[in-house]
């Protein structure tokens, strides 16, 4: 499907293609980018921990023995615990960032974060380790929304689809901590074995806590609240390496400005407004396929269950098991940071479509290697099992983890985004939630035929991807604001980016002048 007719001239895209200095060369782009990685970029590493956690703390015995080896239902609602806290808390999260800002939002949900992750260390029975489960799941929506709209949002253009990119990819980092902590700690043969790890699950939010008042907050939030001299203090420091002459800063806070002057100008900020206009119900219903899409594609059943998957193909022993899953998440790290190095080349729509098509190729491949084995107890078949696990990983890391939140930010307009990455996180928490559930249930019931729903879900994704998902490559976030919308409300952008260009001198200049009388009384401009 080709983009809807509203898309703003791509002047800021031009000025941004010829900035030829890398990112590294600028001091305070370093700055900023070294600050986003604990703060934001590493805010999926909680994630990560925790699917890995509870997937390799179930191959130990002292685990299994303290919750009376939980099975079915039990196991599942375990798992799924995590996933319906964050829906509960979905509802609260676009409200706390629309009024108190984004670095107020990962704050707060990093201490819930902290809270769950003590409880669940000391937990005395099945029924507190459930609860502390879902404290863990309810801070995590607030951080992540947040995280990710404010990378974006302070990201330069030229390396934001990266950085964004890399949000996703770092899931892997937390899960591979968590699988080669889980690993260790199997040696102590006491409670201590699944409890450290349990713990340690606090360290991503407690790096988050220390540092997220260390980066600026979002110009657009800035901007949204007619805290434009603020605004444009960040961008000029960096984007412009505090060169305030920048004529790139002036067309980007021009730009930024007009847009959201239109976008409030016809939101009222309401739930009401996300299916108040046909283009908004596109993005709605595209984002609500991508949360369904990066949770039904069989990626949890690799993340919170690959021990069972591994039983029904004959490997039972914990240490075979712990290094198995320590290695595929290695090569999950690799795969997927390369693939985000690399999006700024590639259109999204078709790294998408490449994706569902190398995960049905995968999945087919997977259930009859798994129905040979089961079938013939053929060992062969087996490693071909295995094979097919560790090549579902790059297939899935090409759209689903390298894309998802670079494209979503693009997909909604600033006075929309909060929303709309709820709905995606509202979707994919209740996929997340019913997969986690039923996936224990299917496999102990049917085995190898559970994989064949998924192969039938991922033949609907091509369908859907093909149809539905619209370019939004090479354009910045205020260019693709009205994307779907008439071409009128696109064109006045532009004209308002013209004018405010034409007057940005005086906005320029008021900002100098307070520099110099800040200087003057012997105090920093802040």
């Amino acid at each position: 499907m080709a983009p809807g007719s509203g898309l703003s001239d791509p002047l800021l895209t031009n000025l941004v293609n010829r900035d030829l200095v890398p990112w590294y060369r600028k001091k305070n782009l370093r700055v900023l980018y070294l600050l986003l990685l604990p703060t934001c970029i590493g805010i999926e590493m909680t994630s990560g921990f925790d699917s890995q956690m509870i997937n390799t703390v179930q191959i130990s015995p002292t685990w299994q023995k303290f919750f009376n080896k939980p099975q079915g239902s039990l196991l599942g609602i375990i798992s799924a615990a995590y996933n319906l806290g964050a829906i509960c808390a979905l509802p609260f999260v676009p409200y706390v960032n629309d009024t108190f800002g984004r670095r107020w939002a990962i704050f707060f949900g990093s201490w819930i974060m902290v809270i769950g992750s003590f409880i669940q260390a000391f937990s005395i029975d099945a029924v507190m380790y459930v609860i502390a489960r879902w404290i863990l799941g309810f801070g995590i929506p607030f951080c992540i929304i947040a995280g990710s709209s404010l990378m974006g949002e302070l990201a330069h253009p030229k390396e934001r689809p990266i950085v964004t990119s890399l949000f996703n990819a770092l899931y892997f980092v937390g899960a591979l901590v968590a699988a080669g902590i889980s690993f260790g700690t199997q040696a102590i043969h006491n409670d201590w074995a699944w409890r450290i790890p349990s713990l340690l699950q606090a360290g991503p939010s407690l790096f988050q806590i220390c540092f997220i008042f260390f980066i600026p907050e979002s110009p657009r939030f800035l901007i949204s609240k007619d805290r434009l001299d603020e605004a444009f203090q960040v961008l000029v420091q960096y984007h412009a390496e505090g060169n305030a002459d920048s004529e790139f800063v002036k067309a980007e806070m021009a730009q930024i400005e007009g847009t959201i002057q239109i976008e409030i100008e016809h939101s009222k900020r309401s739930w009401g407004e996300m299916l108040s206009s046909p283009g908004m119900r596109k993005r709605v219903i595209i984002g609500s396929m991508l949360g369904l899409f990066t949770q039904w594609s069989g990626n949890t059943l690799i993340s919170y269950y690959l021990n069972d998957l591994l039983k029904l193909i004959g490997y039972t022993d914990p240490d075979f098991k712990g290094k198995l899953n320590v290695g595929l998440n290695s090569w999950s790290l690799v795969n997927a940071v390369i693939i985000s190095l690399f999006v700024r080349r590639f259109p999204r729509r078709k790294m998408y479509l490449i994706c569902a098509a190398s995960l049905l190729a995968c999945y087919i491949g997977w259930t009859i290697s798994m129905e040979r084995f089961i079938t013939t107890k053929s060992m062969a078949a087996a490693k071909l099992t295995i094979f097919f696990i560790f090549m579902y990983s790059p297939c899935y890391n090409i759209g689903y983890n390298a894309l998802t939140y670079t494209y979503l930010v693009e997909l909604f307009p600033f006075a929309q985004r909060a929303k709309g990455i709820t709905i995606f996180q509202f979707f994919g928490r209740g996929a997340g939630f019913f997969t986690t559930f039923v996936n224990p249930i299917g496999l102990n019931n049917i085995a190898w035929k559970w994989l064949i729903t998924y192969c039938c879900w991922l033949a609907f994704e091509i369908i859907f991807i093909f149809f539905m998902f619209p370019e939004t490559y090479g354009r910045t976030l205020e260019e693709l604001a009205f994307l779907f919308e008439d071409q009128a409300l696109a064109d006045e952008a532009t004209m308002k980016m013209e004018k405010l260009i034409d007057h940005e001198g005086n906005n320029v200049n008021r900002y100098n002048a307070k520099v110099t009388t800040s200087r003057d009384r012997g105090s920093s401009f802040a």
